[in-house]
C-alpha cells in the first residue's frame, strides 16, 4: 500500500482511506451487515489501509460505534481514526461538548487522529456555532489536551468561504470533494489549488462521485474500456486524484469486497495517468455529461424525507435512464418506455418523486446544491409518461 506523510514526514498515512459511510447493509436496509463489513475493515487493515473515516450521522448514526468496535482490537497507534462534528445539528457549546464526548465513547477511543468540522457550507453557519458559540476554541483546547491530534474541516462551500477559512484560522488539513467530473464543473480545481497553496495536506472525498464514475453511460464507458479492457472504471477515477501533489489520502466509500480489492489494486504501486489517458478521461466525461445526469452522490444527507421520498433512489434511477439513452425517445418508442418503466420496479410507489410536497427541507442539506424539489417534479413528469 502506498503511503503519504502528514507534512512533517513522521506519520505515514495509507493512500487509500476507508470511507465508512457506505458499508454493506442487510436486506431492506435493516442496518449494517456486520459480518460483511467487519470482513472488509479487517482485510483493508491487513492490506495496509490505516485511515478510517466515519461521522456522527453515517448509516443512521451506527457507523461510529461499529467502526470503533472493529478497530479496538488493533494497536491504537497503528491506525488513524477520523470523525466529524455535525454543526447543523448543534445550537450551543454545551451541546457540542456533549456530542464530542459521546463520539469518543461510541468509537471506544481516548482521542481522534483527525477531527473535522463537518461539511462547512456557509459563512453564517460557521460563524454561528464555531465563533459565536466558541466551539472552535473548544476544539483547539481538545487538541491541546491530546483528544484531537489533527484538526481540519470538510467542505462544500464557495471559493470565498474557503479563502476566508484558510486565511484566518489554523488547520492541520482540509477535506474536499474532488474527482474528474468536478475538476472544472464544480470548481474543484480552484479549491484544491487553494489548499495546496496554503501547504496543507488535502484529503479527497467522493473520488468516484458516489459511484457515478464507476457506472458511466455506455458511450463514456466504452471510451475507457477500449483503452484499458482490464481496468475498472473506478480505477480511472482513483488514479486521477491519487497522483495529485499534496493529496494525503483518497477516501472511498466501499460497499463490497470486490470494490475494496479493486481499490487496493489501484493504490498499491499507483500508476500515474499518461497524457493520452488524460485526454481519454476528458472525452469520457464529455460523453457522460451529455446525458445530463443529476449530480447526486447518494450521500443521503437529504434524508429522511418527511413525506417518505427516497430522494437518492429517484435520482439514481433517472441517471440510469439517462445513461442508457432511454429518455429522449421514450415517448415515441414503446420499447424504450418499457425499459425505463422497469427501472422503477424496485422503488416502492410511496418512495417515488410524486410524493414530494416541495417543503424544501432537503435543499440546504444537499452538498451538491441540487434544487431537489424541482428535479423531483421533472422525474414525476417523466413517470406520468410511462404509467
Amino acid at each position: 500500500m502506498d503511503k503519504r506523510n502528514f507534512g512533517d514526514g513522521s506519520e505515514q498515512v495509507s493512500l487509500l482511506g476507508f470511507g465508512c459511510m457506505r458499508l454493506p447493509l442487510l436486506p431492506d436496509n435493516k442496518g449494517i451487515d456486520r459480518k460483511a463489513a467487519k470482513a472488509m475493515l479487517d482485510y483493508a487493515y491487513q492490506q495496509g489501509v490505516n485511515y478510517f473515516d466515519t461521522a456522527w450521522g453515517y448509516l443512521n448514526g451506527k457507523s461510529e460505534a461499529f467502526v470503533g468496535s472493529v478497530l479496538k482490537k488493533y494497536p491504537r497507534d497503528s491506525f488513524y481514526l477520523a470523525t466529524k462534528m455535525p454543526g447543523w445539528l448543534l445550537k450551543s457549546l454545551p451541546e457540542a461538548k456533549e456530542l464530542f464526548a459521546t463520539q469518543l465513547e461510541r468509537c471506544q477511543v481516548e482521542y481522534f487522529d483527525c477531527y473535522l468540522l463537518h461539511s462547512l457550507t456557509t459563512r453564517e453557519e460557521f460563524d454561528r456555532l464555531y465563533l459565536k458559540e466558541k466551539v472552535l476554541d473548544y476544539l483547539y483546547r481538545q487538541k491541546k489536551a491530546g483528544r484531537i491530534r489533527k484538526l481540519g474541516f470538510s467542505f462544500h462551500g464557495s471559493i470565498e468561504l474557503m479563502k476566508h477559512l484558510l486565511d484566518n484560522f489554523p488547520w492541520d488539513f482540509v477535506q474536499i470533494q474532488l474527482n474528474y467530473q468536478d475538476w472544472d464543473t464544480m470548481q474543484a480545481r480552484v479549491l484544491y489549488d487553494l489548499v495546496v497553496q496554503h501547504q496543507l495536506p488535502c484529503i479527497i472525498m467522493e473520488p468516484v462521485r458516489g459511484g457515478a464514475l464507476a457506472n458511466l453511460n455506455d458511450k463514456a464507458a466504452a471510451i475507457l474500456k477500449q483503452a484499458a479492457p482490464q481496468s475498472s472504471l473506478a480505477s480511472w477515477a482513483i488514479r486521477f486524484v491519487a497522483e495529485l501533489p499534496g493529496v494525503l489520502t483518497v477516501l472511498s466509500g466501499m460497499s463490497t469486497m470486490e470494490q475494496l480489492e479493486d481499490n487496493l489494486k489501484t493504490t498499491s504501486n499507483l500508476q500515474p495517468l499518461t497524457a493520452k489517458e488524460r485526454k481519454l478521461l476528458q472525452q469520457a466525461i464529455e460523453a457522460y455529461l451529455k446525458a445530463a445526469p443529476i449530480p447526486c452522490t447518494g450521500c443521503n444527507y437529504c434524508m429522511p424525507c418527511p413525506f417518505g421520498v427516497d430522494i437518492p433512489g429517484n435520482f439514481s434511477i433517472f441517471n440510469q435512464g439517462a445513461g442508457k439513452r432511454l429518455l429522449a425517445d421514450m415517448v415515441n418508442q414503446d420499447e424504450k418506455r418499457e425499459e425505463y418503466r422497469k427501472l422503477w420496479d424496485d422503488l416502492a410507489p410511496e418512495a417515488r418523486a410524486g410524493q414530494c410536497r416541495s417543503c424544501g427541507k432537503c435543499v440546504p442539506k444537499c452538498p451538491q446544491h441540487i434544487a431537489i424539489p424541482e428535479r423531483l417534479k421533472e422525474l414525476q413528469n417523466l413517470l406520468t409518461q410511462i404509467q
